[in-house]
């Protein structure tokens, strides 16, 4: 608002006389009804004289008075258009220099604006008062100021400021930025964005009487940074906490800063009472910051939490974590005191190197115990396996190549056995035809169709079971020639396929009568040798489509269309374990019988399977589509596509089988009905009798009057998901519906923060009124008519508002079979307005307990909160 007015260059009046204020006095000739000449004098006296004196003057926009707009000039500094308005009258004295405005008072200047039942504007001090109105019957105070400066709003009982120096006061005045707001018997502006508060009041709550809030006497605030006060109070409906604190530092800069994070304070089964979370994050740079956490417990015991981000938009993002734990249940003089130390490394990379390679990982290393003595997430809490993956991969497109390293590792929590493999290579040429001339496929000879791909691959393997290291390595080369020929509507596929694989080791076993038992004991070494495996196949397929199409034309259905793809294909591969290959062996027991084993089984590529292979291939897939009718009374209406079932069939049939050479009839079926339901099984079924005692026999069940075929196994699931429609929040003042209020750089947005307290849980969304999410599953199998085992379950996730402000939640599953509950979990949310409350119970199971939680809603004071927990981690 500085250099608030300057030189008038330009008066108009788009309103009719009439509703010209009657009540413009000055030195001059008045307005009047029908003065047009002495209207013209007064304005031509009026720009002499203010233009001898420089002293601006901005009424514009009156809607029942005038409407005046003034344009600054290099002499007065201005530069933008200053409006004024006024509901009753506006008057000027160009002689006194001043200018007052009654009824709703306006000026606007850029971003800042006044607005007040009374304007005072003195030119000879470059100041502003405003104050409100009081009407003549209850004395009440209407219309008082409001100041709106680059955004931010300043209510009050009364103001003076001054434009040139951007400096003033506020009586009794109150203001909100983001999600907070302060005020104060006076707030005075001593610099452009530094506010002096007298008996101030901070808080989070919006509401007219503030449910809690900071009270001080003396506070300092710098906008848009931070605020500052000595021996604060905090009080709760009016009701002081009986200790001060000395002095409070309260963040307003929204994203990332350095600063001391809070401790939380709460009581935990057997550590006691403690403090979590307390420590200090520091914002190295834009593009990075590191935080670290402390959790102390009064019975003995620690945690310490560390995190990296960094990130370079476009570039790269990534964070590594680490925390380290020390606790003690109990005393040690205690028979049940235990100490357990726990650890967990994390680190998350994602960056494009180039537009063709990229770099990701994504790797964890923790403790067996570290879930179940820090998370109170079931989903964590029943993890078995961790898995680290890091990946470098590169294309080259103009050649059809890719190349990928990486490094996988899984560990096992309970056993603590670890599975990884450091490196695997993988390279892939995509197919690429040798032989062809001329791009035009009906140019093309047969020979010109014929392609070949490869993919090579070395893999090194580290297996550590039960403290026993088992490495492993190889290289795999795999090569296919193929052709996609067409006669008529059938698409013929031959191929030959090749593999070869290296190893730098194999196996050799032997037999041997045990001194002990007396019986034969299979001993097997590994052998250091260079060798190579060698395989081959062929194989051919011929696939076509049908099409059925039935038009409807009713009902919103245009079209159904069924598209029926039978498929019949076939494949050899020799017999590799004669020996004439040399990928097989033999050892000899005790009875003299010779038993054959392969001597690749152990390799990381596997060895040659057993038995020569002639398989006829037979497959049917089925897909019914639905097309809908276009409305031919909305404009915009679109036909759409929707698939009703997709079903398939196939079954195998092995001509060098000596028996059994049809395999199971295999179906599958999928359906969807919209975005509700989802439908999905499968089931297999076999041809062939069963024999008790002996096992499946080489007769049909059709040839003993059996039927056509046996059930073996069924698997069939459910699934559906259901919401109301989202409440549309109360949108604030001043904040149009589509307008956003940033909160952070989402470059360093991560909802799984150390920033918030170890023993959070996701807020309750009560925008939401109901959802629901249902699924059943259930699975039978059948390996012979007399033996069965079946699985049925039903797990739902059911969250609804009990009222505006109450929410209930629901997790959990139900074993139709055992007829028990596995792992349910009950919440119940209360929205108090500017607090929220949140109460967890896990009512039965190797968790059971509970956790209760009342704490602030605004992320500046996320951890004043009461927490209270029993029995809730550590399996106890």
């Amino acid at each position: 608002m500085s250099n608030f007015l300057g030189e008038i260059i330009n008066f108009r009046l788009p309103i009719p006389f009439s509703e010209v204020s009657h009540n413009l006095i000055g030195a001059h000739p008045v307005f009047c009804k029908n003065h047009l000449i002495s209207m013209l004098f007064f304005i031509l006296l009026l720009n002499l004289a203010v233009q001898a004196q420089e002293t601006p003057l901005v009424p514009k926009d009156a809607p029942l008075v005038s409407d005046t707009t003034i344009t600054g000039t290099s002499r007065s500094g201005l530069d933008s258009v200053i409006y004024t308005s006024a509901k009753d009258s506006l008057i000027f004295s160009v002689a006194k220099k001043n200018m007052d405005l009654y009824g709703s008072g306006n000026i606007r200047y850029k971003e800042t604006e006044l607005s007040a039942g009374k304007l005072f504007i003195d030119f000879n001090k470059n100041e502003i008062e405003a104050t409100g109105l009081k009407t003549d019957s209850t004395s009440e105070i209407t219309e008082s100021p409001v100041l709106v400066d680059k955004g931010e709003e300043y209510r009050g009982s009364r103001m003076r400021y001054n434009y040139k120096t951007t400096k003033g006061f506020i009586t009794y005045a109150k203001t909100k930025e983001a999600e907070t707001s302060y005020s104060g018997a006076r707030i005075k502006k001593v610099t452009k964005d530094t506010y002096f508060v007298e008996n101030g009041v901070y808080s989070t709550c919006d509401a007219d009487e503030p449910h809690y809030f900071f009270y001080g006497t003396e506070m300092k605030v710098i906008q848009k940074e931070q605020l500052v006060g000595k021996w604060i109070w905090l009080a709760f409906n009016n009701v002081p906490f009986p200790i001060p604190l000395p002095f409070a530092v309260v963040p307003l800069e929204s994203g990332r800063r350095s600063g001391f994070l809070a401790p939380a304070y709460g009581e935990r089964q057997g550590f006691g009472k403690y403090f979590s979370r307390f420590g200090y994050f520091w914002a190295l740079s834009d593009y990075s910051d590191v935080n670290l956490t402390a959790d102390y417990y009064l019975k003995g015991g620690y945690t310490l939490n560390s995190r990296f981000r960094y990130a370079e938009r476009y570039n790269y993002t990534g964070q590594f974590e680490a925390s380290y734990s020390n606790l003690f249940a109990g005393e040690e003089s205690d028979p049940d005191f235990t100490k357990t130390t726990e650890y967990r490394a994390n680190w998350n990379h994602n960056q494009s190197i180039t537009p063709t390679s990229r770099f990701d990982a994504n790797m964890q290393f923790m403790s067996g115990n570290f879930y179940r003595q820090t998370s109170a997430d079931y989903n964590q809490l029943l993890t078995n396996d961790i898995y680290s993956n890091a990946t470098y991969s590169k294309n080259w497109e103009e050649w059809g190549s890719s190349m990928t390293l990486n490094y996988s590792r899984r560990q096992n929590l309970e056993s603590g056995d670890i599975n990884e493999v450091l490196p695997s290579v993988y390279f892939s040429k995509s197919q690429f035809y040798p032989f062809r001339t001329s791009k035009l496929q009906s140019n093309q000879s047969w020979y010109e169709m014929i392609g070949v791909s490869y993919s090579g691959q070395l893999q090194n393997k580290r297996d550590k079971n039960n403290g026993d290291l088992r490495i492993r390595g190889g290289i795999q080369h795999t090569a296919s020639v193929g052709a996609s020929p067409k006669i008529g509507y059938i698409s013929i596929s031959p191929s030959l396929n090749y593999r070869e694989a290296w190893y730098n080791k194999q196996i050799i076993k032997r037999a041997e009568v045990s001194p002990f038992s007396g019986n034969d004991t299979v001993i097997t070494d590994d052998v250091n040798k260079i060798s190579m495996v060698r395989l081959f196949s062929l194989s051919a397929n011929a696939t076509s489509k049908l099409y059925g199409v039935f038009n409807a034309n009713q009902f919103g259905v245009a079209a159904v269309r069924h598209i029926l793809q039978p498929s019949l294909g076939f494949s050899f591969q020799p017999d590799f374990s004669t020996e004439g290959w040399g990928y097989y062996d033999s050892y000899t027991l005790s009875d003299g019988s010779r038993v054959k084993y392969n001597k690749y089984e152990r390799e990381i590529f596997g060895g040659a399977s057993q038995g020569e292979s002639r398989m006829i291939t037979m497959r049917l897939d089925n897909l019914f589509e639905m097309k809908t009718m276009v409305d031919p009374t909305d404009t915009t209406s679109k036909e759409k596509k929707i698939q009703l079932m997709n079903f398939g069939a196939d079954l195998n049939y092995d001509m060098a089988a000596d028996s059994l050479r049809f395999s199971d009839l295999r179906l599958s079926y999928r359906t969807q009905v919209g975005d509700i339901l989802n439908i999905s099984g499968f089931s297999s079924y076999t041809l062939y009798d069963f024999v008790q005692n002996v096992g499946t026999v080489n007769r049909f069940l059709a040839s003993e009057g059996r039927g056509l075929m046996r059930l073996k196994s069924l698997s069939f699931s459910v699934s559906t998901t259901l919401s109301g429609d989202r409440l549309k929040p109360e949108t604030p003042a001043g904040l149009a519906p589509e307008d956003e209020i940033p909160v952070e750089d989402p470059l360093f947005r991560d909802n799984n923060s150390n920033y918030r307290g170890i023993y959070d849980v996701p807020e309750a969304d009560f925008t939401i009124p109901w959802s629901l999410s249902l699924n059943y599953n259930y699975s039978l199998s059948k390996p012979s008519p007399s033996l069965s085992t079946s699985y049925s379950n039903v797990s739902t996730n059911i969250n609804f508002n009990l009222t505006k402000n109450w929410k209930f939640i629901l997790v959990g599953s139900y074993d139709l079979e055992q007829k028990q509950f596995a792992a349910p979990q009950v919440t119940v949310s209360r929205d108090l307005h500017c607090w929220i409350m949140n109460f967890t119970w896990n009512p039965i199971g190797s968790y059971t307990g509970y956790r209760f939680e009342i704490r602030v809603k605004a992320s500046q004071l996320q951890d004043l909160k009461i927490t209270k927990t029993d029995r809730f981690f550590g399996g106890r």
